[in-house]
Order: structure tokens, then sequence, then C-alpha cells
């Protein structure tokens, strides 16, 4: 069997935002780079019909999507271990912005997977609350009001307190 037309463009083309997304999704480089691929090699067979559709791209992130839900429910999560947490920041630390990015993807894991999904494909994919839907094959209402959990959820971690928007921006 020969490569679907457009793939190969579209993997070059798309690759770094499917991973983006996916590595917001894990939290982990290794494993967004598989979920990416194991996403791509599932819809490669059918690509000749996907790449017809309106938006590929859209089909390939609600794959990806899933696909990280079902890894996530075969998985068990336990704690992590970790260096000895830092002293806090002061004005002028060097590495304050990798201390609020590390809060924000700290507090992105403590949320469930669907509110993770909205808030990564709504704000650090910057879709509209309709794309989100499509991707997640969900009504509008139903981004709506997770979006509206996870940012009370996000708004509680007291990690995130003093971030402010412009420090959360991508």
């Amino acid at each position: 069997m020969g490569e679907p037309e457009g793939f190969r463009d579209f993997v070059a083309a798309r690759s770094p935002a499917l991973l983006r997304t996916a590595w917001l999704l894990t939290g982990d480089w290794a494993r967004a780079e598989d979920l990416v691929q194991t996403a791509l090699a599932k819809v490669w067979p059918r690509w000749d019909t996907i790449h017809r559709s309106d938006d590929p791209e859209v089909y390939v992130r609600r794959v990806l999507v899933t696909t990280q839900a079902t890894w996530w429910r075969r998985h068990w999560r336990a704690e992590v271990p970790t260096a000895l947490i830092p002293d806090a920041a002061t004005a002028h630390d060097a590495y304050e912005q990798a201390e609020t990015r590390a809060a924000v993807l700290h507090a992105l894991r403590q949320l469930p997977r669907r509110q993770r999904a909205v808030i990564v494909l709504r704000f650090y994919e910057d879709l509209t609350e309709t794309q989100t839907a499509r991707v997640l094959d969900c009504s509008v209402g139903t981004v709506k009001s997770q979006t509206a959990k996870a940012l009370t959820k996000l708004r509680a971690q007291p990690g995130l307190s003093p971030v402010t928007d412009a420090e959360v921006a991508p």
C-alpha cells in the first residue's frame, strides 16, 4: 500500500502544533511524541477520506485527544518523585518565568482529562468554542461549562494565585 496523497505534507506542516498539544495533554515530551505518532498511524489508513473532509486537522486532533484519554484510563498514575522544591522566587529571579510555566503545567495535570483538553485547545491552541467542540465531539455548551469548571479549579490552585493572564500566554 502506497503513501496516501497529501499525508506527508500534512505531517510536515502540522506536526509541531500537534506535538505541542500532545505535550500539554501528557506533560511529557517522550509520551507526547508517542501520542502524535500513534494518532498519525491511526489516521494514515483512512487519510484519503479524511483529507477530503472540511478540516482534516480537526479529525486528527480528535484522534489525538481520544488516544490520550485511552492511555490515561489504562495507566495507573502514581506519585512522581521530584527533586527538592526550590526556594520561592524573588522579583529579580531569572527563573521566575520557568517556575510560573511549571506551576501552570502542574495545575493543568490536576484537572480531569476532559477539562484539561478543553483548556489546552481553547487557550494554548487558540481554537474557538465551536472548533473545540468539533475536536472533542461534544456540544459548544459542554465546552463552555468544562471551561468554566476548569478555570475555577485553576484559579483555586495556590501556586497560581499571583499568575496573571499575560504570564500564562504561550
